[in-house]
């Protein structure tokens, strides 16, 4: 019969003092001096190895001794050993080695050590203390001496075991960085402190500073959070004032930073939370930077460092808050709760040779679906309106960039192993062929029905050098229109084109480049007249804006069904405004000018510059002049241009030469004088670009619109028709108080709305 004994299973005492041994790691790490390793964690270290006494000496490089700090009441005093092998401390330190002694006053056994060692008894005659056991061992940091550690008299009265031994190496190595890291930290600070700039500046008196750490120690809240909540010190000054400190870059949150995928990979978030830093990117020269609350935390940066062997880093300060705010951009989609590292993992461990093989794309569960998701998803979040996917042939990866207002950002990159089946991915929602790699491909993505969102994706592939193929998405985020008076127009310009779309027939013309704003504007001009009394037909390619009131037609050139198709449709069904997406052949632009001459208000679009440049245009391509003039109520250009943040717009007193320039890129004197008028006086006040939190520091946030409303008056139609050159068409209508782009631009410049920088950016001088 077998009898079957429960037994209580006793604790692992070897595994109770590893657990011992880390709580002393983590105090050691977090000491905010070295007096707090001298002197207040002995009892700590004492209890764990059981001795009666102990001694932690760390190394005075200028006098060659070994010092020790130790509190007599309040006051605290020193224990200086030489450095050298005639005393038993001063023997392991020299010598690098751990020494474990059973009686330190047996000659003979010391002998057995090395001839020349002796124990000194003074301290135990002048204390009434016999020390006999001895454990002791050598602080060192990177083959650096740093210290040493020295444990007097086991309580069980028996030699320290070799467990023993084994702990006080650990315990050794771990109190090197903790050393070592004060050292670095004390000599840094010598003669200066955090907040130095502060002081320098007059933000903060040194009395404030005092109160504030007070504070911060009485609520357990970093210094920093009190002077910014309590004080009102805005959160860059002190940044600015960390940086100086630690010497290192100041990098405040920016949503806009690109997300490095690859330094992402395999790395966790609770362990980058917890740490608090976070990879940045890599510089152009393959520096890796790190953003950490902390830099002079040795063992911190030690373990970064390791992570990212053979990698040169450059660490970064930054708040806790505003780290926690860089993970939570790279990782966190409110699609998919996968983070990057997590999406870029499952692709791996989906198909290691995912480059080549399409076919491996799988639309239902694919780690590549939730990749492309969240590539959208995101770029929706930053108001992008276009999102470029980016291979490059061979092993260099592949880049994501998105265009936020006018100018695109990194957003990030992709392993190069990835890139065909993202390619494939795209092409599979928008419906194309993924087996065609040698021809430009259309299609569009209705997001709904993968990530939730209600937007529509215009995408275009083109295959690039190397065999890879590009992809650009344009975001088609459903809206409402704008209105006219919110739009940027000059009062001026306002007031005569609302007088011009209230005409009941005739031709409006709005031209610009592609993604100058021209569909935005047309839709809030048929917003204005928009009446239950007004039948509106629209053809557009795609329907970006809808509006109810307008009956919005989507043309579809691949079965016939293009602009002019839909011009000929509306026609026969009784409309009193037509608005044609663009108008790019002779056919559409014959059919636009016909409707307008028969009793209708046609709208639409042109790709060209300026607006005396589109007449030209319209009449090298077949117009006939004297039906085109008959027709013409107005031209408009039209630019984007990014506007100063509103937010952290800095004042300031332009120079002469500055002010000339202005002058200058108006047209001249007698042009300014007529428009603007503005004297050159101390009073004159400009803005210019700073950087904030709102703006990503980039000084710029929003666009706003540049106009040339060139009307069709009765001497610009005698033009048209005698076929006058650009040049007079400009000179007539700037005569009856047409501004160019470049003028309404400058006025908005003293208006302080943007800057001459990025008026000059969008317009043509």
């Amino acid at each position: 019969m077998a009898v079957i004994a429960s037994q209580t299973k006793k604790a692992d005492p070897g595994e109770e003092r590893r657990q011992k041994v880390q709580a002393l790691n983590k105090k050691i790490f977090s000491a905010s001096n070295l007096d707090e390793i001298l002197i207040d964690l002995k009892d700590d270290i004492l209890g764990l190895f059981d001795a009666e006494r102990i001694t932690i000496y760390f190394v005075d490089g200028v006098k060659r001794e070994l010092v020790s700090r130790f509190k007599t009441g309040d006051e605290i005093a020193e224990i200086r050993v030489p450095l050298a092998p005639n005393s038993i401390a001063g023997f392991s330190a020299y010598k690098q080695t751990l020494l474990n002694i059973k009686d330190v006053y047996d000659q003979r056994e010391l002998a057995k050590i090395d001839g020349s060692l002796q124990y000194d008894d003074k301290w135990d005659k002048r204390t009434g203390f016999t020390s006999k056991q001895m454990l002791v061992a050598p602080i060192i940091f990177k083959k650096m001496l740093i210290g040493a550690i020295q444990l007097i008299n086991h309580k069980s009265k028996k030699q320290f075991s070799e467990d023993d031994e084994k702990a006080i190496r650990e315990l050794a190595d771990t109190m090197g960085i903790g050393l070592y890291n004060q050292k670095k930290m004390q000599a840094a600070k010598k003669g200066r402190g955090k907040f130095d700039l502060l002081l320098e500046n007059h933000i903060l008196t040194q009395k404030e500073v005092k109160n504030a750490a007070v504070m911060a120690r009485e609520q357990s809240k970093p210094i920093e959070e009190v002077l910014i909540k309590e004080y009102n010190v805005p959160k860059d000054e002190i940044g600015d004032s960390l940086a100086k400190y630690y010497d290192t870059p100041y990098r405040p949150y920016d949503a806009n930073t690109p997300i490095p995928g690859e330094l992402l990979a395999g790395m966790k978030v609770p362990f980058m939370k917890k740490n608090v830093w976070v990879p940045l990117g890599t510089t152009t020269d393959g520096v890796i930077q790190i953003a950490i609350d902390d830099p002079f935390d040795v063992g911190r940066t030690n373990e970064i460092k390791a992570l990212f062997s053979g990698r040169t880093l450059r660490f970064c300060v930054s708040f806790k808050e505003d780290i926690y705010d860089f993970i939570e951009l790279f990782t966190t989609d409110e699609a998919e709760s996968s983070s990057i590292d997590e999406i870029l993992s499952q692709m791996q461990a989906e198909d290691e040779e995912m480059m080549e093989a399409e076919s491996s794309v799988d639309e239902e569960s694919s780690a590549v679906v939730q990749l492309v998701n969240k590539i959208i998803i995101d770029s929706y979040n930053r108001h992008a309106s276009d999102i470029h996917i980016e291979p490059y042939p061979g092993k260099k990866n592949t880049e994501v960039r998105i265009r936020i207002d006018g100018a695109c950002t990194l957003y990030q990159t992709i392993p190069y192993n990835y890139r065909a089946a993202v390619v494939s991915r795209l092409k599979i929602m928008s419906g194309l062929d993924i087996a065609e790699r040698r021809k430009p491909q259309d299609g569009k993505i209705a997001f709904k029905k993968y990530g939730g969102l209600d937007i529509e994706l215009r995408v275009a592939t083109c295959p690039t050098q190397g065999g890879v193929e590009d992809v650009v998405m344009r975001i088609l985020a459903a809206g409402e229109p704008i209105p006219l008076e919110k739009m940027g127009f000059s009062d001026h310009n306002l007031k005569r084109f609302i007088e011009c779309i209230q005409k009941p027939y005739g031709i409006i013309f709005v031209c610009g480049p592609t993604g100058s704003g021209k569909t935005t504007t047309l839709h809030s001009a048929l917003k204005k007249i928009n009446k239950v009394e007004t039948k509106i037909w629209t053809a557009e390619d795609p329907v970006e804006i809808t509006q109810v009131g307008l009956r919005q037609v989507q043309v579809q050139p691949k079965i016939g069904f293009d602009f002019a198709a839909a011009m000929r449709s509306f026609l026969r069904a009784d409309p009193d405004v037509i608005m044609v997406g663009e108008m790019r052949d002779k056919e559409t632009t014959h059919i636009g000018i016909e409707a307008s001459l028969t009793g209708h208000l046609v709208f639409s679009t042109l790709h060209t510059n300026s607006a005396p440049e589109s007449i030209t245009r319209l009449v090298d391509m077949g117009m006939d002049p004297y039906n085109f003039a008959d027709a013409l109520l107005c031209i408009l250009a039209q630019r984007l241009v990014r506007t100063l943040c509103k937010d952290c717009k800095k004042k300031f007193h332009p120079t002469q030469k500055e002010y000339d320039d202005l002058i200058h890129a108006y047209g001249g004197e007698e042009l300014f004088k007529k428009g603007i008028n503005i004297p050159y006086d101390e009073n004159l006040e400009l803005y210019k670009p700073n950087g904030c939190n709102a703006c990503n520091n980039t000084g710029y946030r929003g666009r706003m619109g540049l106009h040339e409303l060139l009307v069709g008056s009765e001497r610009v139609k005698r033009a048209i028709i005698e076929q006058k050159t650009v040049e007079e068409l400009r000179a007539i209508a700037m005569e009856e108080g047409m501004k160019t782009l470049l003028q309404d631009g400058i006025e908005k410049v003293f208006a302080g709305h943007c800057d001459l920088l990025m008026v000059r950016k969008v317009c043509i001088a």
